[in-house]
């Protein structure tokens, strides 16, 4: 792929003109229908690329150009890819993972914050910034007993506009709540839906784990904390439809293994499920290769492929191709169809993140709880 940064020299010197001139026109990384150049500016001992993209062979080096103080490498990209990277830079035998300075496109998650690659052809949803003009719901702060885990625990109940005690309402319990609304845009995305009539007006319990690598693990107090308890308090607390169908819960890596690991353990309680990366990790034989957090989560799904069992009527999953696990969400889509479930499988060019997840909410939600025609109880 060829780019503007062969014209940065004059008989091999660096022409500071000609390079602040291409700094100030271009949007970085440059990208092409076939590929991306990333571009960093600065004196450095080294710099490479780290992409959280699997199936990149490995961390890529960037290149100075000449003697300038630029640098580059360009690797294949397939068009409406989405990626999140930064630079190692290298000085003084010192190594710093950056975000890149000349990229004002980041993603934000629990972890920090992440340089972000929108490729050919991608476009963030509009359906996903906020829009001035929805109706906007409100978010409620609950506390409720956990039989389960014999103490108190918080959750965010979504109420949707127009929210009225005399009609009946759909129900989606959601892992990682706070997550999703910080990182996902959640809000932003049910008041756009309800207000476009893409979803009908849901509920939506938002739990936070306080301990998630161990209770979303295929965790049976967890399982009983959702399937009994929050349910039993939900009911109590708002107007709900009280059937299967009109009930979901989702989540997103081992928040997708909680989902997963609930509706089996009680089928029938939920007619839905919207699962996203789950980290569905299982052996054939022999020992898995995740470590031994994935020690739990490996031992229910392993139980789940030996007796599946009918435990939702619809599952919407997605994943993304450069994830490491898209390789477990392929091979659950068949035991689940065994199983006379309707499965929306939908996999797409990005990674393991908040922002991969919030670009398939309109799919699922849509697909799982079609509006404008839903159920009104008096």
């Amino acid at each position: 792929m060829t780019t503007p940064l062969d014209d940065l020299t004059r008989d091999g010197t660096p022409d500071e003109d000609a390079i602040n001139a291409f700094v100030d026109k271009h949007r970085f990384p440059l990208v092409a229908r076939h590929g991306v150049t990333f571009v960093y500016r600065g004196e450095a001992d080294s710099v490479t690329l780290r992409c959280w993209m699997s199936g990149l062979d490995g961390p890529q080096p960037l290149v100075r150009i000449d003697e300038t103080d630029l640098w580059a490498v360009t690797i294949e990209f397939p068009e409406d890819s989405r990626i999140e990277y930064k630079f190692e830079v290298v000085r003084d035998g010192h190594s710093e993972l950056i975000l890149d300075p000349l990229n004002g496109v980041r993603a934000q998650d629990p972890f920090g914050a992440n340089s972000v690659c929108q490729g050919f052809g991608y476009k963030r949803p509009s359906w996903t910034l906020n829009d001035p003009e929805a109706r906007q719901g409100n978010i409620r702060r609950h506390r409720l007993h956990s039989a389960a885990f014999g103490h108190q625990r918080e959750i965010l109940v979504y109420l949707p506009p127009t929210f009225r005690r005399n009609r009946r309402y759909p129900l989606v319990v959601c892992h990682d709540g706070a997550d999703y609304l910080r990182y996902a845009a959640l809000q932003d995305v049910l008041d756009n839906l309800i207000t476009a009539l893409d979803i009908p007006p849901l509920i939506v319990a938002m739990t936070q784990s306080p301990d998630r690598l161990r209770e979303y693990a295929g965790n049976e107090q967890h399982a009983r904390f959702v399937t009994d308890d929050l349910l039993t308090y939900l009911q109590g607390q708002y107007p709900l439809i009280d059937e299967p169908w009109a009930r979901a819960v989702m989540g997103a890596s081992f928040g997708g293994v909680a989902s997963l690991h609930a509706a089996w353990t009680a089928p029938g309680r939920f007619g839905n499920l919207l699962l996203q990366s789950g980290s569905f990790a299982f052996s054939d034989f022999g020992k898995h290769r995740r470590g031994e957090v994935f020690d739990p989560v490996v031992e229910f799904v392993n139980a789940f492929r030996a007796d599946p069992r009918r435990c939702a009527d619809r599952v919407y999953m997605s994943c993304g191709v450069y994830e490491s696990l898209i390789y477990e969400n392929r091979s659950l889509v068949p035991r689940l169809q065994a199983e006379d479930m309707e499965v929306r499988f939908e996999e797409v060019r990005d990674a393991h993140n908040w922002e991969n997840w919030r670009d398939r909410l309109r799919n699922a939600l849509s697909w799982l709880f079609p509006g404008p025609n839903w159920v009104v109880y008096e």
